[in-house]
């Protein structure tokens, strides 16, 4: 998926605002406007200073760049952030299952509240398109965390409705599992491949949907492109088997069990299931494993 980099096209993104745009994708995303000069001003709106200051210190202070501390609780704040923006990225959630599981009240204050105030603030601002990050554990949800992200999906769904067709257009895009984020699984079975040789794996038949950060990039830029209110933008992803993915990073697996709420296969699409999609065989995995990816 190519998405062209006309005058026009930066013109439409002029002034680009990420919730949890510290995190691993919005550190991508970011770094994509900057090398692509597609944005004069890009508002980085996160919780964590620490890393807001790390990733300030990483693209070397760059003058496009705005850092606001701030919650997506917070809805006067949100407002304020979004002053003059024109495109809403919504990066911010909890993101954990097992987080989500035991702080049930906390992921639908950040997942479900947090996104309602999104909505509200990308129309009260006069945002022109605002695009959620939406997960494959959204579809049929069996977590905490998919259902909530569910809701999520449904409230910006709904914002079309509140917003008119003069006003915010909102969209989502959803992901498989993104290779390299913080918390995935290549870059923790990494970390222990440091100190042992098996990493724990729920069952090793599991399939799990495959995508690259510059591709899931790729697919908000089509999004905010294509400028389409309502629309899930679905991409088309190859999966892997996890016993594969152990194989490719020379691991000894512990079969530990599935989670009573855990999927042996994922979804994209109600019955497009991950043990249908294209199966990434051990070489390609094997050469995807091998890369550190960029937090």
């Amino acid at each position: 998926m190519e998405c062209a980099t006309s005058e026009e096209e930066r013109g439409e993104m002029k002034s680009v605002l990420i919730t949890g745009g510290a995190g691993y994708f919005g550190r991508q995303f970011t770094r994509r406007l900057l090398r692509d000069n597609l944005s004069e001003r890009i508002v980085i709106y996160s919780r964590g200073e620490a890393r807001q200051a790390e990733m300030r210190r990483h693209l070397e202070d760059d003058p496009r760049l705005r850092w606001i501390i701030g919650d997506v609780r917070d809805e006067a704040r949100l407002r304020r952030a979004m002053y003059g923006v024109e495109i809403v990225l919504h990066a911010a959630a909890l993101k954990r299952t097992d987080v989500c599981a035991y702080n049930v009240l906390e992921c639908i204050e950040t997942n479900v509240v947090g996104t309602a105030n999104v909505v509200k603030a990308s129309i009260d601002s006069g945002a022109k398109i605002a695009v959620l990050l939406n997960s494959d554990k959204s579809v049929r949800p069996s977590t905490n965390y998919g259902l909530s992200k569910a809701l999520a999906g449904r409230i910006f769904q709904d914002g079309n409705n509140y917003s008119g067709e003069s006003g915010t257009r909102f969209c989502s895009c959803l992901y498989g599992n993104i290779s390299g984020s913080t918390g995935s699984v290549i870059p923790t079975w990494r970390e222990i491949l440091k100190v042992s040789d098996t990493v724990p794996v729920s069952h090793p038949d599991c399939t799990r949907f495959f995508m690259l950060a510059s591709e899931a990039v790729d697919l908000v830029l089509f999004a905010i492109k294509t400028n389409e209110a309502g629309r899930v933008f679905i991409p088309q992803l190859p999966a892997y088997r996890v016993g594969d993915l152990a194989e490719a990073m020379g691991a000894k697996m512990r079969v530990v069990g599935l989670a009573a709420d855990e999927k042996m296969h994922e979804e994209m699409r109600s019955g497009e299931t991950s043990d249908k999609a294209r199966r990434m065989t051990v070489e390609e995995l094997r050469k995807e494993t091998a890369y550190v990816y960029p937090s």
